[in-house]
C-alpha cells in the first residue's frame, strides 16, 4: 500500500526563476522611474518661444492703462423735497455755477410760508397792543406822580404854617400833629410811587425786549422759510458739465437725494489698475508719461487706494502741466509709470513661463540647442519688455519663454527640429 507523504512548505527550487525574474523587472521599472528617461520630454521646436539672455540697460517702469475721468465730480441734491415741475437743462450740457437745473414744487412749503407770515402778523399786532397799553399805564403813573407831588407840596406848606403857629402858641397841638402826619403820609406815598415807576420801567423794558426778540426770531423764520422756497430751484454748485440727471417730470424727489452730478472739467485725472506685483514700489508722487497724437504729456501719481481686488490695486494720476486738447472722459490712456532709475543688468524677455514658475526656475538650452535643462534662477524687477535676472543665468544663454503647463514636472526637454 502506498503512503502519502505530507506536502513540504516554503520556497521550492522551481519557484526561484520566477522570483528572480520579478525582482529584475521591479528593479528595472524603478531605475526607469528615477532616471532621466522618466524626467525627459520630447517637444517640437516650432512651438517654442526662445529668447536670449542679454546684458543691457533695464528701464524701471511699468506699463499701465487707465481711463480718463473729470478731476472731480459734485453731487446734485435738492435741499428741499418736492415734485419735479421742469427740467431746465439736459445731460451733457455745460452749466455755470448758479444755473438752474430743475425746478420743484412743494405745496406743503407754500402752506408753511403762509402760516409763518400769519403768525408773524399776529405777533406784531400783540406787540403793538402791548406797547400801547404800556404807554397808557406809563402816562397814568406819571399823572398820579404829579398829583402826589402836588399833594406833597400842599401838605408841606400846611405843615410849615402849623409849625410856625405852634411855636407862637397860636394853634392847638392837635392841628399841628395832624398837619405833620398828613405831610409825612404824602412823602411816603411819593416814595412808593417812585419805586413803582422804577419797577414798572424795568419790567416794561424787559417785556418789550423779550417780545421784540420773539418778533425778530419770527421774522428770521419767515425769511428762512421764504429762502427754502428758493431752494426748490436746484442749481449747479460749480462750473462744469452735467454728467448725470436721474429725474423725470412729476417725480417726487426727497430732500438730500442724489438726482445728478456735475463734472468739473477744469482738469482731468487718469484712473488705472496696477498689478499687485508692484504694490510695494508704488507710492504717491511718482512720475508717469503718455503719448497722444505724437506729443508727450507728464503726469503725477496723486492717490493710491489700499484695497487689492482680483490681483490689482487702483491709483489716480493727474496731469503735471498741460493735458491733450481732445481729451474726453472715458478715453483710455496708456501710461509709463517710472518706478526707479535705469541701470545695467542681465535681462531676459518677458514670457508666459512666469505664470507657472513664479520666476523661480526656467528651461535653459544647451549649446547645441537640442536639449533644455531646468535651472533655478532668481528674478528681480520687471518692466513691459524684460525681467531683471539676479541669479542663475549668464548673458548669451538661450531660454524657453512660453508657458510650461505641459511640462512643468519635467527636468529635461528634448527638442526636435
Amino acid at each position: 500500500m502506498d503512503i502519502q507523504l505530507p506536502e513540504k512548505k516554503g520556497i521550492r527550487k522551481k519557484h526561484l526563476p520566477y522570483i528572480i525574474g520579478g525582482a529584475v523587472i521591479i528593479g528595472l521599472v524603478a531605475w526607469i522611474a528615477t532616471s532621466d528617461v522618466a524626467s525627459t520630454l520630447k517637444i517640437d521646436r516650432r512651438g517654442l518661444n526662445i529668447g536670449s539672455v542679454i546684458d543691457g540697460q533695464f528701464d524701471d517702469f511699468a506699463r499701465v492703462d487707465g481711463n480718463v475721468l473729470p478731476i472731480s465730480t459734485v453731487q446734485i441734491s435738492p435741499e428741499e423735497g418736492g415734485i419735479v415741475r421742469e427740467k431746465v437743462v439736459e445731460e451733457g450740457a455745460t452749466v455755470k455755477k448758479g444755473d438752474v437745473i430743475i425746478r420743484l414744487s412743494n405745496s406743503n412749503l407754500d402752506l408753511q410760508i403762509l402760516n409763518a407770515e400769519a403768525e408773524l402778523a399776529e405777533k406784531q399786532n400783540i406787540l403793538r397792543n402791548t406797547q400801547i397799553s404800556m404807554e397808557q399805564d406809563l402816562l397814568n403813573n406819571r399823572n398820579e406822580k404829579l398829583q402826589i407831588d402836588l399833594d406833597v407840596v400842599q401838605k408841606e406848606r400846611a405843615f410849615r404854617q402849623q409849625e410856625r403857629l405852634q411855636k407862637e402858641r397860636l394853634n392847638s397841638r392837635e392841628e399841628y400833629l395832624k398837619a405833620k402826619e398828613d405831610y409825612e403820609l404824602a412823602m411816603r406815598r411819593s416814595q412808593l410811587i417812585d419805586q413803582r415807576l422804577q419797577k414798572d420801567s424795568i419790567f416794561r423794558l424787559s417785556q418789550v425786549e423779550q417780545m421784540e426778540d420773539n418778533l425778530a426770531n419770527m421774522q428770521r423764520n419767515v425769511v428762512l422759510i421764504r429762502e427754502r422756497k428758493e431752494h426748490l430751484n436746484v442749481v449747479s454748485p460749480i462750473d462744469g458739465e452735467l454728467g448725470l440727471l436721474d429725474v423725470e417730470l412729476g417725480q417726487n424727489v426727497s430732500a438730500g437725494a442724489k438726482v445728478g452730478q456735475i463734472n468739473d472739467l477744469s482738469n482731468y485725472k487718469v484712473e488705472a489698475k496696477i498689478d499687485e506685483h508692484y504694490i510695494d514700489r508704488v507710492h504717491t508722487g511718482l512720475e508717469a508719461s503718455c503719448e497722444r497724437e505724437g506729443k508727450s504729456y507728464n503726469l503725477r501719481l496723486r492717490k493710491v487706494y489700499p484695497e487689492v481686488r482680483e490681483g490689482k490695486f487702483r491709483v489716480e494720476f493727474v496731469f503735471d502741466g498741460e493735458y491733450p486738447e481732445k481729451i474726453r472722459s472715458g478715453q483710455t490712456y496708456y501710461l509709463n509709470l517710472q518706478l526707479g532709475q535705469s541701470a545695467k543688468a542681465v535681462l531676459i524677455p518677458r514670457g508666459t513661463f512666469f505664470q507657472t514658475t513664479g520666476g523661480k526656475w526656467i528651461f535653459v538650452l544647451d549649446k547645441d540647442g537640442k536639449k533644455a535643462y531646468r535651472r533655478q534662477i532668481r528674478l528681480g524687477r520687471q518692466n513691459p519688455q524684460y525681467y531683471e535676472v539676479l541669479e542663475g543665468l549668464d548673458p548669451g544663454e538661450k531660454v524657453i519663454l512660453n508657458g510650461y503647463e505641459a511640462y512643468k514636472d519635467k527636468e529635461i526637454l528634448s527638442i526636435n527640429d
